[in-house]
């Protein structure tokens, strides 16, 4: 494997105008850690290059992750930059997550052609969302409501909605926040009814296992994020899902415990967890949940 040139550190990133946003927090995180050198390669990744495909007709996992992955394996980046909620739910061999940056607004948000709430949306409107989760969670709890497949990046689907196509979008609010775009929406959805993706609102920086580009990013972890993102992506691996899996979790510090909720749409229902562990435990705490949901 190739060694890391550890005085550039080279960031790769996919190429939508939010993933160069988080790239940009990322090397602004770095920078503020101690390293002053780094530079931004982007990457197409599979998701990006079948963006007409149904994401369900996509094969595998990690469409968003596995490009940016190689990158780091072949040398020609020492860190990649991702949505978190992106991430299989196993890496590639000989790859770790050395950070998550302090999580965003972990809910997901509706953005509607008239300013209305998914409660005041009459019965038939169109939804657009490309997550399984999402469709799930909008037929168990507004069944009036239709979810319609979406693809592209947040520029794409705010103007689809703005042509008309859509009644309303479900999107994460870190994204449209971290575009200054959060005043577009008509609603946050409560995160214990409408439970957002595992690891939802989090940057992760991936890179080789044992490598000084691991000991720089370290610098810039978070650990109250990863504590909770590390509790949310154990339920995931403990029900051997990936991104498909109609699967909510979301984890949070309260009063010094660790506190998990879950949600996994089957059978048109919603089944839910909630349990709390201790913070240095989050794993544990996770596959709890899990076999519960089971």
């Amino acid at each position: 494997m190739p060694a890391a040139d550890t005085s550039t550190l080279r960031l790769a990133t996919r190429g939508s105008a939010l993933a160069l946003r988080q790239t940009a927090l990322a090397a602004g995180a770095l920078i503020s850690a101690g390293h002053g050198d780094v530079e931004t390669l982007v990457i197409r990744t599979e998701g990006d290059r079948r963006v007409n495909a149904p994401i369900e007709q996509l094969e595998g996992q990690g469409w968003f992750t596995a490009d940016l992955e190689r990158s780091l394996l072949d040398g020609r980046a020492e860190v990649a930059v991702h949505s978190a909620k992106d991430l299989p739910s196993a890496l590639a061999p000989g790859l770790r997550i050395a950070a998550y940056l302090a999580r965003a607004d972990v809910r997901d948000g509706v953005v509607s052609a008239g300013g209305r709430s998914l409660a005041e949306l009459p019965a038939g409107s169109t939804i657009g969302t490309s997550s399984a989760r999402r469709a799930g969670l909008l037929a168990a709890l507004y069944p009036g409501l239709q979810a319609v497949p979406i693809r592209g990046n947040v520029d794409t689907r705010l103007r689809k909605l703005d042509a008309g196509e859509f009644d309303a979008l479900i999107l994460a609010c870190a994204g449209l926040d971290r575009l200054s775009l959060g005043d577009r929406f008509t609603e946050r959805l409560d995160a214990t009814e409408f439970t957002p993706s595992p690891a939802q609102g989090a940057i992760a920086l991936e890179t080789v296992t044992d490598s000084v580009a691991a000991r720089v990013c370290a610098r810039a972890n978070d650990p109250a994020t990863r504590i909770a993102v590390t509790a949310e992506r154990a339920v995931l691996l403990g029900l051997g899902g990936g991104c498909l899996l109609p699967l909510g979790a979301w984890a949070r510090i309260d009063d010094g415990r660790l506190v998990l909720s879950a949600a996994l749409v089957t059978g048109g229902a919603i089944r839910r967890a909630e349990m709390t562990g201790t913070v240095d435990e989050p794993e544990a705490l996770g596959e709890r949940v899990a076999a519960r949901l089971r």
